[in-house]
């Protein structure tokens, strides 16, 4: 398989097929990993961390899991394909920044990728499609499991698996879900949830992880401790933190739509309305419009069969995905256009949403 197969491939982004899928995008399991004997990736040289790579990458590709995989080193992909890959939540901004002596292994369905010499010596992830952390635990613990029968991980009896930070020393579990939470955003409870996620020792953060900002009002919500804790212990507390947070944002809906229908209708009505007649627009406002959208899917302010269509240009107006597209580099700029006039024409055969019907509530 090579890169252009894989990003062929459906992502579960877009499929959004999983339970809860309307505030859950996908849930996301990772591990990491380290060889015994070898440096951290960050402190060894080129050929030590080529060396690790050698031992590791063929171990990887021969796992029942890896049957028909993508397998590469990172010197060999192009800067965009790295993008590609940043954008669709497969690999994270810091690998893509890595060249020799760094590789990745990524199974025919995207539902598997395992990083080798980012951070630790191995970042191995699950990623699957609404709330379903357990399931994508129990498919990336089979791997670790796997990996563990042939290679010789660093691991203390005291601390557990020991990794390049601190804060991963122990299971090196780090789970996460993916979370559209507009109502919250616009109603402003945003803050009451971070707030109380931080309380429970909880992680809220942006599109792409940490450092990044909430796009489209999509949360990533993760575990910050994995020493001392037990990895179901850690899955289970996150779904049901991830369930109060799916009820939050329902109840925040029928509020808004119950005591400020006007506001939901001008909200979705306005985005569509940009999104259906811009002739150029950023990727944050692009994302920020269908988030609205998507919103006003889940509302039954559109037709069902429109989901698919906003789901997937989560995905499309993206830099990385924009320019793949075009099949050449573009400008800022250039960007910018191509975005709108791609937008304009998937939605050409979106009906405008529902009106609300009725005299104009007052607040």
């Amino acid at each position: 398989m090579n890169i252009n197969e894989l990003l062929s491939i459906p992502n579960e982004l877009i499929q959004a097929e999983g339970p809860n899928n309307k505030i859950v995008m996908t849930s996301r399991v990772r591990l990491a990993r380290n060889l015994r004997g070898f440096s951290f990736p960050g402190w060894a040289k080129k050929p030590e961390r080529q060396k690790a790579l050698d031992l590791m990458r063929p171990v990887i590709e021969t796992l029942p899991e890896m049957a028909q995989c993508y397998s590469d080193s990172m010197d060999n992909l192009q800067s965009l394909d790295k993008q590609l890959l940043v954008e669709r939540h497969l690999i994270s901004r810091e690998h893509a920044a890595r060249n020799i002596g760094s590789g990745i292994v990524i199974n025919d369905k995207g539902t598997i990728c395992v990083m080798v010499n980012e951070e630790d010596h191995l970042r191995m992830q699950a990623i699957k499609s609404g709330l379903q952390l357990k399931a994508v635990f129990k498919m990336i613990d089979r791997v670790d499991t796997e990996l563990e029968e042939q290679l010789d991980f660093a691991f203390s009896p005291r601390l557990g698996y020991l990794t390049a930070c601190p804060t991963n020393v122990g299971t090196g579990l780090r789970a996460s879900a993916m979370v559209h939470l507009p109502a919250m955003v616009l109603s402003e409870q945003i803050n009451q949830v971070v707030q109380a996620a931080n309380k429970l020792n909880l992680a809220v953060r942006g599109l792409y992880g940490e450092g990044t900002e909430a796009l489209g009002n999509v949360f990533q919500v993760s575990n910050q401790t994995t020493l001392g804790e037990k990895e179901l212990d850690v899955i289970e507390r996150l779904n049901k933190v991830i369930l109060q947070i799916i009820e939050h944002e329902e109840n925040a809906r029928c509020q808004l739509l119950e005591k400020r229908s006007h506001l939901i209708y001008d909200q979705v009505g306005r985005a569509y309305g940009v999104l259906s007649n811009a002739h150029t627009i950023s990727s944050k406002e692009a994302l920020n419009l269908l988030s609205l959208m998507r919103m006003g899917v889940d509302l039954e302010l559109f037709a069902a069969n429109s989901r698919p269509v906003v789901d997937e240009l989560f995905i499309l107006v993206q830099p990385a995905h924009l320019q793949k597209a075009a099949a050449r580099k573009l400008t800022a700029e250039e960007r910018d256009v191509y975005r709108a006039d791609m937008i304009r024409n998937r939605l050409k055969n979106v009906a405008k949403p529902a009106d609300a019907g009725g005299p104009t509530e007052m607040v």
